[in-house]
């Protein structure tokens, strides 16, 4: 089960609250978010109203960048690997991590991309994210996250991940999809290009997560 603590945060980005005391550097970006902008509740809905948004969002980070000197460059191309379905992917120069390129697409708000990946490494520990910075190509925004590169050595079995999330408070919607509903949390496209096994371990290493009103007990 997710620790209480654990808990606790998610409870605050769900709530659209600043999460005190993280020192990481997604965080860091999700709370500079979260300061200024409110959280949203409404999964895939309104996506050309909130593009509004997303651009004010997109132009408050590369005001910040600018002051801050976030500005990365792009991995070299012979170290590309794939792409995925918002990020282009990269094998560091060490062969020990994946560095994406991500612009967002799946979210409605930039907000709601870094709560996304926060969830993420709050749930998933052993492939949590570090925030390398922002980079522009062609007008458009990107952030560059680095998480360990997991290599697979056995065929995923889906019963896994279903008897995993249940076992942490998630209930299966559909396909691929899970609700913890107590939390206010949507987990989509658990498949097996997105959870890997290694070692007899599962690594979840591509989530997309949306917050919705969590529902009281």
């Amino acid at each position: 089960m997710l620790p209480d603590d654990t808990r606790r945060k998610i409870e605050n980005i769900t709530a659209g609250i600043i999460i005190e005391g993280a020192q990481d550097t997604c965080t860091a970006i999700r709370n500079l978010l979260c300061s200024s902008f409110p959280t949203s509740t409404t999964v895939k809905k309104d996506f050309e109203s909130k593009a509004i948004i997303k651009k004010e969002q997109e132009e408050f980070l590369i005001g910040h960048s600018n002051e801050k000197n976030l500005w990365t460059t792009s991995p070299p191309e012979d170290r590309y690997l794939t792409r995925g379905g918002e990020a282009r992917i990269f094998l560091s120069g060490d062969n020990k991590s994946a560095i994406k390129l991500n612009d967002g697409v799946y979210y409605a708000t930039w907000l709601e991309f870094f709560n996304s990946i926060v969830l993420h490494n709050l749930i998933f520990e052993n492939t949590a994210y570090s925030f390398l910075g922002f980079i522009q190509e062609e007008n458009v925004l990107y952030a560059v996250l680095k998480q360990p590169f997991i290599t697979s050595d056995a065929q995923l079995d889906l019963t896994d991940v279903k008897t995993l999330l249940i076992y942490n408070g998630f209930k299966h919607s559909k396909r691929n999809d899970y609700i913890h509903e107590e939390l206010g949390l949507i987990l989509e496209d658990m498949h097996d290009e997105n959870v890997i096994v290694n070692s007899e371990t599962l690594f979840f290493i591509d989530t997309v997560f949306y917050t919705v009103k969590p529902v009281s007990k």
